[in-house]
């Protein structure tokens, strides 16, 4: 390999893209070259250009040139992704996939996605991409009582926001007549019965493994009952068709499980029905005409995927392949629809984006990227032990996505304004990147009186001002009284001084950063009001997301570190 510096900036221009599979990050590539090859530090300064040159190269070619021209070149980088990257991402294989996959993620429109949503989702969407085929999203909406109207909107958007392969949509709401169709050719085979016991007394008699004496009815006897609940003359309680399984089922809750029922309030707000299927009907149905092959789901589903068994066994369809992973618990945030809607309710949460909740717009109002949320659920993978949901893993994953883009800044939290006493009037240089110069720099000038974060300094003798000089601290009682302490970063480093970041009293943005344990207010630098719905890193604190910029003041959402 060549070690000229144009070089090594095409190499690893190369690995970059052959690693995202898209065009090169200038910052990135400008970050390894430095890392892997420091004795070309004393000219990052020439980096920008050079690194501009090749990146507009390496984007011009196709992902195919761009492996070639590695394997070609730095063998070893190529193999390194594949040792490490691609190695990572891979999950098992799945059983009587080889000629493609149709996959179908399932979501309840009750309300936007969450985290447990995006598990699943991501999962049949890694197993689509990786074999190719078709992605049903089936909105499962036959429940009117789980439906809110504004979720089905919410859910198309959170699922574009994942970046989800999705190649059809379907609402279950518009099947109805094909569910009505297939539950009387059910009660034809003598598969199903129309039962009107009280649903306590079947629940007595299933319970002791006993049929109720609806199950001994005709076959036309259950017919004009099905017609007459189609013809809305029962009411909501009163019928409920069932499905013949194993009386004497070890779990009681697969004993003549129910099919089709009658809703009759509130009203669905895309249909005007009043039967609708229950979910173990209607997936199997629909799994079945769909075409769905596989199908990637939790634990808590294998008593469903038993029920129905029981259907595809009535018609004579081939079932999917099933695979159930285990549970992922999720603490620190909220995930209970009905929780969360009456929090924003009674006002205690501000909207389904709040930080407090477990919704997927929750975590990108933080500043989370959808690619960060993909790799730590394909991390955990599809594993049948029961896990918890890592969110240290989630926070790397997005910070290897960030780290490279996110502008640095000063944000003073708690600050207190201080004069230096004999301190030079000094300019301040601080890199916007460290890893790429080509960004340049913020100036930030140290005239009479700075801003310094109170809890940085007190009980210190000595701080250091990043990128600035050092600073006396005297104290008399609660006073400080500061002065300058010299340039000598060595003279820092012996007195264990920490470094601290500071803003000059007159250029200052008033910010508040919003976390989940509380706020902080404070100051930022005034050039943050240009980052506006883009992720920063406040140095020393951690990555925020710049969520609004309104009358002169800055609102950011607290990441990670």
């Amino acid at each position: 390999m060549d070690n000229s510096l144009e070089d090594l900036l095409y190499i690893y221009a190369l690995q970059n893209a052959v690693k995202h599979e898209s065009a090169p990050k200038s910052g990135t590539v400008i970050g390894t070259v430095l890392g892997k090859h420091p004795e070309f530090r004393s000219r990052a300064r020439e980096l920008g250009p050079i690194a501009g040159k090749v990146i507009a190269e390496v984007a011009a070619m196709t992902p195919a040139e761009r492996k070639s021209r590695l394997e070609e070149l730095a063998p070893e980088l190529l193999a390194e992704l594949t040792e490490t990257h691609e190695h990572i991402r891979e999950l098992p294989a799945l059983e009587g996939a080889e000629n493609g996959v149709v996959m179908r993620f399932a979501p309840n429109p009750s309300g936007p996605l969450h985290l447990g949503h995006a598990r699943a989702s991501i999962l049949n969407d890694y197993y689509v991409k990786r074999y190719g085929g078709r992605y049903v999203l089936r909105i499962e909406d036959t429940d009117p009582k789980r439906v809110d109207p504004e979720a089905y909107d919410m859910v198309r958007e959170d699922v574009e926001w994942l970046g989800l392969g999705i190649t059809d949509i379907v609402y279950q709401s518009d099947r109805l007549d094909i569910y009505y169709d297939l539950c009387r050719k059910l009660i034809e085979l003598g598969g199903a019965y129309v039962c009107v016991c009280e649903p306590e007394r079947f629940r007595e008699l299933k319970l002791k493994g006993k049929a109720c004496p609806c199950r001994e009815q005709t076959v036309e006897e259950n017919l004009e009952l099905w017609q007459r609940m189609l013809d809305g003359e029962f009411y909501e309680g009163d019928v409920t068709v069932r499905v013949k399984t194993d009386l004497t089922h070890p779990d009681p809750a697969i004993r003549d499980y129910s099919a089709m029922r009658i809703v009759s309030s509130p009203p669905h707000p895309r249909v005007d029905a009043t039967v609708f299927p229950l979910m173990n009907f209607s997936v199997a149905v629909d799994d079945h005409l769909l075409g769905i092959t596989h199908v990637i789901r939790g634990k808590d589903h294998i008593a469903n995927t038993r029920r129905q068994r029981y259907i595809f066994d009535y018609f004579g369809w081939k079932p999917p392949v099933y695979r159930h992973y285990g549970r992922m618990g999720i603490s620190g945030v909220v995930l209970s629809t009905s929780g969360m809607r009456e929090g924003i309710k009674s006002g205690l949460y501000t909207g389904w984006d709040d930080i407090h909740l477990g919704t997927l717009r929750a975590i990108a109002r933080r500043g989370i990227e959808p690619d960060a949320v993909r790799n730590a659920m394909i991390d955990i993978g599809i594993g049948e032990t029961d896990i918890s949901f890592s969110w240290e893993n989630l926070y790397a994953r997005n910070k290897e996505i960030v780290d490279p883009k996110a502008n640095r800044y000063f944000f003073v939290p708690d600050p207190v304004e201080v004069t230096i006493e004999g301190a030079p009037h000094r300019e301040a240089h601080a890199s916007l990147h460290p890893s790429d110069p080509s960004r340049g720099v913020r100036t930030l000038v140290a005239g009479g009186k700075v801003l310094l974060p109170r809890a940085e300094i007190e009980g210190r003798s000595m701080v250091r001002l990043k990128d600035l000089y050092n600073v006396r601290i005297a104290w008399d009682g609660d006073l400080p009284h500061l002065s300058y302490a010299g340039d000598s970063l060595d003279d820092a480093r012996s007195e264990k001084a920490p470094i601290i970041q500071w803003l000059p009293a007159e250029a200052k943005l008033p910010c508040t950063l919003l976390q989940q344990e509380g706020s902080l207010e404070g100051f930022c630098e005034p050039r943050v009001a240009e980052e506006a719905d883009r992720v920063v890193q406040f140095e020393r604190i951690g990555f925020a997301r710049i969520d609004s910029v309104e009358g002169g003041r800055v609102s950011a959402y607290f990441a990670h570190r």
